[in-house]
């Protein structure tokens, strides 16, 4: 087993001994998982550098990670499932994703129970920490990694590429995305370390002199020499796109993360009592579970093919990557920042599809699945996405060709996209300024909430697992029934609308292919990346009211209030003026009156128009809530939730707040 021990520090009732419905209560587990892993073994062969970390006397690398459960405690009461939910950033999703609990505007070391949806249903959740980087701080669960060392015993050295891209202007930036913990420059006054500057990524980089940056921050109106910031002179502006490349001294075996989540659910699933495992006998089946980041960490799990534990015993019944897209990321390749979402990067690397593809230009054949499907312990997948995956221009790489036509998804494998939906579920109050970093919309954001998609997409999956219950058909746009097109034809649809900004199409971010270097393979990466041609992308249709035809359609698109969208432009104010905004979408909602719209050449009918009075108007989204039932998108018991949450958008969108 390579786990060799679970430090329990904390055990105590989860939510102050709160009861979820039959289940009753839970209690929560905190401690640290230690590992020992075997370079030797064959199924740890994928992970870059872990042949050269230090090992101990009994031959294999240790490392440790935060753990962290939740289970019922009464183990009779449970569903013997577990749901193994991928840390973001270090941060705990999978319960305020399926409970619809508020989201963390500041990560917080207690766990929300909110509406208690997986409690009720006695599902198992654990996290482990795999991500080197993230910030030192209790709320936040990470992994202490081995180090890769050269024959003088030192970290290896070698060059790393950081982006900088501010919201306003700045003196200097960490060499890190987000706070995490940076590459720190193994030669502060390295020349040929280099500052380059554009305006959008398909720009061409300008140089910036070295005598206008250096390797420190400022402090107290002092430039103080730092190994860890950036500094440039008349600072870093807004918008702009920042690329610095250096020689760094650290080298983390950063795969050692995808271990960890393979060896957490063997751990979980397989150890006895006796070797510690507080969930022995309990557990019959298990599910992973990523949102973006670490949903693009479990593309790269099975891409690697990790769904077999050293001993061969398959892990996870299920593999779920919500919003992760076509792309992978920084998770298994020297000097990786598991954080970075920029485009030309590693994790942007075809294969995109789970089916083998050849690339017609690098006549290159794979596919997600393949080492796993030549390995055997292939799960059942399910890959969900938002909007705003299709407009950043690569979810639709997930079922097409390389020539961007129809490519049906494999049996074992669901695909569904959630029309007219944002990265995370909307919400009202319509707000303009990203909590997650501080971009400005044009618009307001997307209010369509997706939760229920969600829950009903899980318990689909569950039957699927447990009773081979076939879930819904794959639902995305689609060439052949006319609900995909170019992104240029939706935007050409919106330049009627007078309540919409609409970007130009050289504003949209591309997937390129990428040469990273001839030791790829190998995952030792050349920076930055010589861009190539670009893949082909496509979007959903929509309909004359810019409502998505594709996809999976909420009451939200089926009996609208607005117009719904995964993109929106951001605000000058903070730079970038016309570039689309990461993971934020629109929400643009129709005239209240008639006479308003008329005032404001809106063609989009009125609410007053579509609706003789919110009764009219909430009677219909019942029906469709019913119509989505039926369709097994969402589940009986959402019906209410969707009833209530079209009502808040009703008193919004026309400012009435009559009770009906």
């Amino acid at each position: 087993m390579a786990v060799t021990g679970l430090e329990i520090r904390a055990r105590e009732p989860f939510a102050g001994g709160e009861r979820f419905g039959a289940v009753g209560a839970y209690e929560r587990i905190d401690g640290v998982l230690r590992f020992g892993v075997d370079p030797a073994q064959a199924a740890n062969g994928e992970i870059v550098d872990l042949e050269r970390a230090a090992r101990g006397a009994d031959g294999r690398v240790h490392f440790a990670a935060d753990f962290c459960l939740l289970q019922p405690l009464d183990a009779a009461r449970g569903n013997r499932r577990l749901l193994f939910d991928v840390l973001n950033r270090g941060r705990k999703a999978a319960v305020r994703n399926f409970n619809r609990g508020t989201p963390e505007l500041t990560p917080s070391v207690q766990i929300d129970p909110a509406d208690g949806f997986l409690m009720r249903r006695g599902w198992t959740v654990a996290w482990t920490g795999w991500q080197w980087d993230v910030a030192p701080v209790p709320a936040l669960m990470g992994l202490a990694a081995p180090q890769a060392l050269g024959p003088d015993g030192r970290p290896i050295q070698g060059e790393v590429l950081i982006e900088v891209q501010t919201n306003e202007l700045l003196a200097d930036h960490l060499l890190a995305d987000r706070g995490h913990q940076p590459y720190p420059a193994a030669d502060a006054d390295d020349p040929a370390a280099t500052l380059t500057v554009r305006d959008r990524h398909e720009d061409t980089r300008t140089l910036i002199a070295r005598s206008r940056w250096r390797f420190a921050r400022e402090e107290d109106g002092r430039t103080v020499a730092d190994e860890t910031c950036v500094w440039l002179e008349g600072g870093f502006e807004p918008g702009r796109i920042y690329e610095v490349c250096y020689r760094t001294r650290g080298c983390p075996v950063v795969g050692t993360g995808l271990l960890a989540a393979r060896d957490t659910g063997a751990f979980l699933r397989y150890a006895d009592r006796a070797e510690g495992n507080p969930c022995a006998g309990r557990l019959d089946h298990a599910v992973a579970y990523g949102v973006s980041q670490s949903g693009r960490f479990l593309r790269s799990f099975l891409y690697h093919g990790l769904n077999l534990d050293e001993v061969g015993r398959p892990v996870y019944d299920a593999v779920w990557a919500h919003v992760a897209g076509a792309r992978r990321g920084e998770f298994n390749h020297r000097y990786a920042q598991p954080s970075v979402q920029y485009t030309h990067g590693i994790g942007n690397l075809m294969p995109f599809a789970d089916r083998e593809q050849t690339d017609p230009r690098s006549g290159r054949s794979d596919g997600l699945l393949s080492r796993q499907r030549r390995l055997g312990g292939v799960p059942k997948v399910l890959l969900t996405n938002s909007g705003a995956e299709y407009w950043r221009g690569d979810a639709s790489l997930i079922h097409s060709d390389m020539a961007g036509e129809d490519a049906e998804p494999g049996v074992e494998v669901r695909v569904y996209y959630f029309a007219g939906t944002q990265h995370g579920p909307g919400s009202l109050p319509q707000g303009r300024v990203s909590a997650n970093d501080g971009t400005t919309g044009m618009h307001g954001f997307n209010t369509v909430d997706y939760t229920p998609l969600l829950r009903a997409a899980l318990v689909n999956l569950e039957r699927w697992v447990t009773e081979e219950v076939e879930p819904p058909p794959n639902a995305y746009p689609r060439h052949a029934d006319g609900t995909a097109a170019t992104r240029a034809e939706v935007l050409d649809a919106f330049r009627a609308f007078p309540t919409a900004t609409v970007p130009g199409a050289e504003a949209l971010r591309v997937i390129r292919r990428l040469d990273v270097g001839p030791d790829a393979a190998r995952g030792i990466v050349r920076v930055p990346a010589e861009p190539g041609e670009v893949y082909p992308a496509y979007v959903s249709a929509v309909d004359e009211d810019g409502n998505e035809t594709g996809g999976l359609r909420l009451p939200d698109l089926r009996v609208p209030l607005a117009s719904n969208m995964g993109w929106n432009p951001r605000d000058p104010a903070t730079g970038g003026a016309g570039l689309i905004i990461n993971m934020q979408g629109s929400t643009l909602p129709f005239a209240a009156t008639a006479e308003e719209r008329w005032r404001s050449g809106d063609p989009r009918r009125a609410i007053e128009e579509r609706y003789a009075d919110r009764a009219a108007y909430l009677e219909q989204v019942r029906q469709a809530a019913a119509a989505l039932v039926a369709e097994r998108a969402v589940l009986a018991e959402d019906v209410e939730l969707l009833v209530r949450l079209a009502r808040e958008r009703y008193d919004a969108f026309t400012r009435q707040m009559a009770v009906v």
